[in-house]
């Protein structure tokens, strides 16, 4: 632990109860060194848990990968079955189907 000098030091004023917890509880710690403990253990807590509320870059990218694949299958799918139905489509839709089909595919490789 740091040691602090006089002029470092401060007074703090708590309830009766909270002192008698620290004071059952703080072992061979000091009052400074209970305090400080329990408080860098809950900060230390605080962004373990904040850490966990992102995703990582990497499964992120995965997801979106993944999402492209599914539609690109699913168009696919779809066009197909136009095709098969005997229904032609309009040829500027076909096209551009068609084009972000391409799109997709050299975006998700």
């Amino acid at each position: 632990m740091k040691e602090h000098s006089v002029a470092e030091k401060r007074m703090l004023v708590i309830d009766a109860d909270v002192a008698r917890k620290v004071e059952e509880n703080r072992g061979d710690l000091s009052y400074s060194e209970f305090i400080n403990f329990l408080v860098d253990s809950r900060l230390k807590e605080q962004a373990d848990n904040h850490v966990k509320d992102f995703v990582p870059r990497e499964e992120f990218d995965s997801f979106v990968s993944g999402m492209k694949e599914l539609l690109r299958n699913f168009m696919e799918f779809f066009i197909s079955y136009e095709v098969e139905l005997g229904d032609k489509p309009d040829d500027e839709v076909f096209k551009q189907l068609s084009q972000k089909l391409k799109n997709l595919g050299a975006a998700s490789k």
